[in-house]
């Protein structure tokens, strides 16, 4: 279930990392998304 979240998370979400965004001029927007991708990145790599 997480490798079907992550792989719609890198087709829909935006790759802040591409931009060079800044964390620390981030909105919270931005935030709430860097750490749902974290999240969900942890659990498919957890997940066998």
């Amino acid at each position: 279930m997480y490798k079907l979240l992550a792989k719609l998370n890198k087709w829909l979400l935006p790759n802040y990392t591409r931009q060079q965004l800044d964390l620390a001029k981030a909105s919270k927007l931005q935030k709430a998304i860097i750490g749902w991708k974290y999240w969900v990145t942890t659990h498919a790599l957890d997940e066998k």
